[in-house]
């Protein structure tokens, strides 16, 4: 049953199950629909408050869900990037709104030294700028603004910035806004308590100029500023020529595992930038994250879904454009959706705080582990690493507190709920996924090996460790192997293997290895149990696997596809 408006007060007893539809609905059509689920908690009775101080055990992996870093002035390093490998860092973000290609590639250079260094595994995500607006300041000088005074934005970028008129790249200002529409400016965090940040209401539109009344007082003090325009629709391409140059350049040379597509409003945005990768080489296997971060992308959102490879709910801009009472809900219906579409959902602003403080604030610490919860894949963290002053604590805590989160997270349920939601029939990969999944959950399992040539498989719903199998190709003249976007190969780590299944560095409970390439995917059974003992003897050397333990193998031998169960001896 479905209502337009449903207010609903209820009084339960302590152990209660409710499923809760809440829609929203004009006309028949219904524009939100959350599902929220009291069993997604998986406490048992009686619960020890005391237990909750006692340590974690101390693990291979810090949490099945993945932190994407962004690197930078304060994270570039040799040392300082190996101390965020081995706190838990596997996606390295690289934000192209600031610093010029030179130093990114000397950043880059200094990932690879430490991955060789500390034998952890890293992705390279490309972060474009996006149809960004930004404030000209040439001169650098700070720029005091003092509240209930005006200021005029200007698209003329060869005026000198002062408190009573703010350059800006974008000529079509005056043509998108209107009298009372609400503008923000910010230096790298949308939190507005900042003093660096300021927020505008525009009285009137003078030619191409606007004028905005000071809502409060600011100094705006460096060279980055971002303009912010809350729910207007910005006439420029979302992928820019300068993005292009960036991306056909820095991102061919580097062959870089994901694509952040900034300010994505539409699906057609996902499918333009698909099109051009695909004329770059090896990158037409770059997978494509949407980055949602306004009204637009939230209107457009499931279209978005069904073309990009995952989705970054970009929390600073979307929690200028929305109302700060419907974020929480709009967070919580994305992930929802991706989980059932099983595409990644990465979370971000989360521990803004930690910046400049060692500490997250107790509401932060909370936010991190209700997106672990809600079933979001990673967290990224901006500038906190970038240009924070605690860039390896923030790693370092916020992987603890998604470890502590993960404890109590009832993955039976989630399996349930997503079996459901694909119905049958379903496909033959799904069908044997979830075989997979159900006999591991029976036998309680420590881990799933599933053997896949692309890296791309395997769909958590508990510690996965995917073993990627090139594929051995030859045209008679030539051998090459396949699958070679998703892995490298460097016979030093590991007893001769460099796991580096890149893209799956991303999806939360999927730790990945590469198998020798000397044994691809077309081999016989003996190659295949060979390369499955090497799997289980990686298992035991890291700490998921033990004397006793069950394990779930899941793999292809010939054309069909098996699901296995092994009892490990001592």
């Amino acid at each position: 049953l479905r209502f337009k408006y449903l207010f609903v007060a209820f009084l339960f007893p302590q152990n209660f199950h409710i499923s809760l539809s809440l829609s929203l609905c004009n006309n028949n059509n219904c524009y939100l629909s959350i599902i929220m689920n009291s069993n997604h908690l998986l406490l048992e009775e009686p619960i020890r408050m005391a237990s909750i101080l006692e340590p974690s055990r101390p693990s291979y992996f810090p949490a099945m869900t993945k932190i994407v870093g962004t690197l930078g002035p304060k994270s570039r390093s040799v040392e300082v990037i190996s101390r965020c490998l081995m706190a838990g860092m596997s996606v390295a973000r690289f934000d192209f709104t600031w610093g010029d290609a030179e130093f990114h590639q000397e950043t880059l250079e200094n990932l690879k030294i430490a991955i060789k260094k500390t034998k952890k595994l890293c992705a390279v995500m490309l972060d474009t700028i996006g149809p960004e607006l930004l404030v000209v300041n040439k001169s650098d000088n700070p720029i005091p603004l003092e509240a209930d005074s005006l200021v005029v934005l200007s698209p003329d970028e060869e005026k000198e910035a002062t408190s009573s008129l703010l350059p800006i790249n974008f000529s079509g200002l005056a043509k998108a806004v209107k009298s009372g529409d609400t503008i923000f400016l910010g230096q790298y965090l949308f939190t507005g308590s900042e003093t660096t940040s300021v927020w505008l209401e525009v009285k009137e539109v003078k030619g191409d100029d606007v004028v905005c009344l000071i809502k409060n007082s600011a100094v705006l003090a460096g060279t980055l500023y971002t303009l912010h325009v809350s729910q207007v629709h910005i006439d420029l391409p979302t992928l820019p020529d300068k993005d292009k140059a960036v991306i056909s350049t820095w991102g061919v040379k580097n062959n870089v595992d994901f694509l952040s597509l900034s300010h994505t409003r539409s699906g057609q945005d996902v499918r333009q930038a698909r099109e051009y990768l695909s004329k770059l080489g090896d990158l037409n296997q770059t997978q494509i994250f949407a980055k949602i971060e306004n009204v637009e992308g939230l209107v457009n959102f499931d279209e978005i879904l069904q073309e990009a490879d995952g989705i970054i709910l970009a929390r600073g801009n979307l929690g200028i454009d929305l109302p700060p009472e419907k974020v929480f809900l709009f967070q919580k219906a994305a992930v929802y959706k991706c989980n059932m579409a099983g595409k990644p959902a990465v979370v971000t602003r989360v521990v803004d705080s930690m910046t400049d403080n060692l500490r997250p604030t107790r509401a932060e610490a909370t936010d991190v582990a209700n997106a672990v919860l809600d079933g979001a894949d990673a967290i990224l963290l901006g500038a906190e690493t970038m240009r924070g002053l605690y860039p390896v604590e923030s790693i370092s805590i916020v992987g603890k507190i998604c470890g502590e989160a993960e404890k109590v997270y009832n993955q039976d349920s989630y399996f349930k709920k997503t079996v459901k939601y694909v119905g049958e029939p379903m496909s033959h990969m799904e069908s044997i996924a979830s075989s997979a999944v159900r006999a591991a959950i029976k036998v309680k399992a420590s881990v799933i090996i599933c053997f896949t040539s692309s890296g791309r498989a395997a769909r958590p719903t508990m510690p996965v460790l995917s073993v990627v199998i090139p594929r051995l190709k030859t045209n008679q003249l030539r051998w090459t192997f396949t699958g070679a976007f998703e892995v490298t190969y460097d016979p030093v780590v590991f007893g001769g293997f460099y796991e580096k299944a890149r893209q799956s560095l991303i999806i939360r409970g999927l730790f990945p290895m590469l198998a020798d390439p000397r044994h691809p995917a077309e081999t016989t059974t003996a190659t295949n149990e060979t390369v499955l003992k090497v799997a289980l003897d990686h298992g035991k050397a890291i700490g998921v696997i033990k004397s006793h333990d069950r394990v779930v193998v899941c793999q292809k031998v010939g054309d069909d596809s098996v699901v296995k169960i092994i009892e490990l001896e001592d």
